[in-house]
């Protein structure tokens, strides 16, 4: 498994508080040590097919990772809120 850290994702976090950037980035780590070892996804990773190859992984309420999974190769496309994916998928 690959994985990549788009541009966009990088524009997202640039000015978020570094509390918000260290949850993203745990949220992250975590999703890649799990693919990585290739063990089972449960309901509890919070990782959820939107559409297409979009997938979205959420800790609580507030914070959202957009990534594209197709074969190998898992790209971390966006970071934000529910409205932030939402308006992205928006302008596919």
């Amino acid at each position: 498994m690959k994985f990549e850290f788009k541009p966009s994702f990088e524009r997202s976090i640039k000015f978020l508080s570094s509390a918000d950037k260290q949850e993203i980035k745990d949220i992250a780590t975590d999703l890649i040590d799990i693919l990585s070892k290739d063990q089972p996804l449960h309901k509890g990773v919070g990782l959820k097919r939107l559409q297409g190859p979009f997938w979205e992984i959420r800790r609580g309420i507030r914070t959202r990772i957009l990534l594209r999974w197709e074969n190998d190769l898992v790209e971390f496309v966006l970071a934000g809120n529910h409205d932030d994916i939402r308006k992205f998928l928006k302008h596919l």
